[in-house]
């Protein structure tokens, strides 16, 4: 009798075993789901600049503080709704031509403005700034 109430108990570590063992790769499923997701949706805000507004878009007053990083300037941009994402504008930022040129001072910006745009105009780009505000 205690022979049977062994092997059912074996039998039963090994249901659990394999139950447990599923659900772990489901997991790993899922979280290689979402990181892949995550990081396509990364790269492609990156790469595909959206103004936050179409049209002429609102005008808006930043000041940038002199020494900021490049981080923080995406914060204060973000903040004003003027882009999408902090982390997704520095990592434009060190992929543009504006690579360390971006200045103190302030500006008025357009939520119309793409991000190259405004980094172009915070870098002292008179190409960017285009046509006169007023």
């Amino acid at each position: 009798m205690g022979n049977t109430r062994d092997k059912i108990g074996k039998a039963g570590l090994v249901f659990a075993g394999g139950v447990f063992r599923i659900a772990l790769y489901v997991c790993v499923a899922v979280f290689i789901f979402w990181a892949g997701k995550t990081t396509y949706q990364f790269g492609y805000d990156i790469f595909n600049q959206q103004a936050m507004s179409p049209g002429d878009g609102q005008e808006v007053t930043v000041v940038i503080p002199e020494g900021s990083s490049e981080y923080q300037i995406g914060e204060i941009l973000e903040a004003k709704g003027l882009i999408k994402d902090a982390k997704v504008f520095y990592v434009q930022e060190k992929l543009s031509n504006y690579k360390g040129k971006l200045k103190a001072g302030t500006y008025l910006l357009s939520t119309a403005y793409t991000p190259t745009r405004i980094m172009g105009i915070l870098a002292g780009d008179t190409e960017q700034e285009g046509v006169s505000n007023s």
